[in-house]
């Protein structure tokens, strides 16, 4: 077998067995690296065979591109998910096809996201597809040194594969609101310092790859005031993009993820500038 598999975890013991089931159908080289989980992660990991590593978490992108540098990957290509991430049927089926005969005029495959909430794919409101690059040539990838929203980028030609991996959101709303609250502070710190645009190393671009356009619309949702953005985005979400046809799931989804999350990011913006005498009453 010819791919490599990495998987991020911590207390993810909910997911990390149909996680790692899927990827055992592609790879028989699966590392976990794990940030020191206190519930049955590691126990199920060992379990189905996986090597495991425990590192301190710092950011997505520290974690990832750690795992790059440092792991024994025995094999030419690697594959990085996180741990409620699985293959589908049909990517399983892809990848099985593809590993014994990567083409040698490509360097990485961009697979599209499909996001499960609440025991519902959501196929609208602009979450189907979300591309990431997730397959690429050892030493042709790398993740982006940012604090939060950090995509993979690969230093040769790209294609990309026609089925999704699925990400499957199983922690309960507590814990999702308590983990968007951490990295709304993550992301409101780089927006006070610039970070954002500063550490970005896919350029938004409107016309260029999805990752790509997918930041110009982030530059532009950006340059909004802050306060008002995330009343605009949720209406262009959920409204115009027809979220509103995911169901209960969907509403909950879009009211937390594009108006609450997002004026979560504004209003810590909006303290720390006041903090910084920058701020407006």
């Amino acid at each position: 077998m010819s791919i490599s598999v990495v998987i991020l975890t911590f207390n993810s013991a909910a997911t990390i067995g149909a996680t790692l089931d899927s990827v055992r159908r592609v790879s028989d080289d699966v590392h976990v690296v794990d940030s020191f989980s206190t519930d049955a992660t590691l126990d199920i990991a060992r379990e189905r065979g996986a090597r495991i590593v425990q590192h301190d978490f710092e950011n997505y992108g520290a974690q990832r591109n750690w795992a790059i540098d440092t792991l024994p990957l025995r094999h030419d290509w690697q594959l990085h998910l996180d741990a409620d991430e699985r293959l589908t049927d049909d990517l399983v089926e892809e990848l099985v096809g593809l590993k014994d005969r990567f083409p040698a005029d490509v360097d990485g495959y961009m697979i599209a996201r499909l996001v499960h909430f609440l025991g519902r794919p959501l196929r609208h409101g602009g979450m189907f597809p979300i591309w990431h690059m997730r397959l690429f040539r050892t030493g042709r990838g790398r993740c982006e040194a940012r604090s939060y929203d950090q995509h993979f980028l690969c230093d040769g030609p790209v294609q990309r594969l026609r089925h999704p991996f699925v990400d499957d959101i199983r922690m309960d709303l507590t814990e999702w609101v308590s983990r968007h609250n951490r990295w709304a502070s993550l992301q409101a710190r780089d927006l006070a310092r610039r970070a954002e645009a500063d550490t970005a190393s896919v350029p938004p671009r409107l016309f260029g790859t999805p990752i790509e356009r997918r930041r110009a619309y982030r530059r532009f949702f950006n340059r909004a005031p802050i306060l008002v953005r995330p009343f605009l985005l949720f209406l262009h979400r959920y409204v115009l993009l027809l979220g509103f046809l995911d169901g209960r799931p969907g509403l909950i989804f879009h009211g937390l993820q594009t108006f609450w999350f997002r004026f979560l990011v504004d209003a810590k913006l909006y303290e720390m500038r006041r903090q910084d005498g920058a701020g407006e009453d």
